[in-house]
């Protein structure tokens, strides 16, 4: 905030200038979202993760409104950053936390031993649990940027619950609790923070 009015013409370019800067930011994040996922270089998140901090600025400090056609753009872009980029994020979280300690599945999920296994027939017993994780997810951050979108953030109880009970019975090994909370959470804490952007600036 200055300490002094701007002239009516200096606060307006201001104000376009921070239009563009909003839009060229979030340009930015979804294309390093969408290289993060088709590319499987989930370390190109980061970037991303840099535009999408730099949205922010603009999105909670310019007044009004823009127009429908920016609404709609700025709703589209920050809801496919939230959805694309979530996956990206959550790989990233799980390869830092866990690296390759946990063998994938064939369906998305991760292979464990039966609780109580034991002995030479462990990995011939083993079993994939938390299959179609990609499927959920994108699931997941297009239930929860919504909710944030729509100005509802009591819908995130909604989804977190819905998946918590869905997956419930999968959590009995601790590998699959440790990528379940783990990857949750990287997802919600990405999509939310996406729509964020998105719900400051139709507010």
């Amino acid at each position: 905030m200055l300490p002094f009015p701007l002239p009516f013409e200096v606060d307006r370019v201001l104000a376009v200038l921070g239009w563009y800067a909003l839009l060229a930011a979030l340009v930015v994040a979804a294309v390093f979202a969408v290289l993060a996922f088709t590319r499987e270089r989930p370390r190109l998140i980061w970037w991303s993760a840099v535009a999408v901090g730099v949205a922010l600025i603009p999105a909670a400090a310019l007044p009004g409104q823009p127009a429908l056609a920016a609404s709609v753009l700025i709703v589209l872009l920050g809801g496919g950053i939230a959805v694309v980029g979530g996956s990206s994020a959550a790989v990233l979280a799980l390869d830092t936390a866990m690296g390759g300690a946990v063998e994938p599945g064939l369906h998305g999920g991760i292979m464990v031993a039966p609780k109580g296994a034991r002995g030479e027939g462990l990995v011939a017993e083993r079993t994939e649990v938390l299959r179609g994780g990609i499927t959920i997810g994108v699931l997941e951050r297009v239930g929860a940027a919504g909710t944030i979108i729509a100005g509802f953030p009591e819908g995130l109880a909604v989804v977190v619950a819905v998946k918590g009970i869905g997956r419930f019975s999968e959590l009995e090994s601790s590998e699959a609790r440790e990528r379940f909370i783990i990857g949750t959470l990287a997802s919600l804490v990405w999509a939310c923070a996406c729509a964020l952007v998105v719900h400051l600036v139709i507010r």
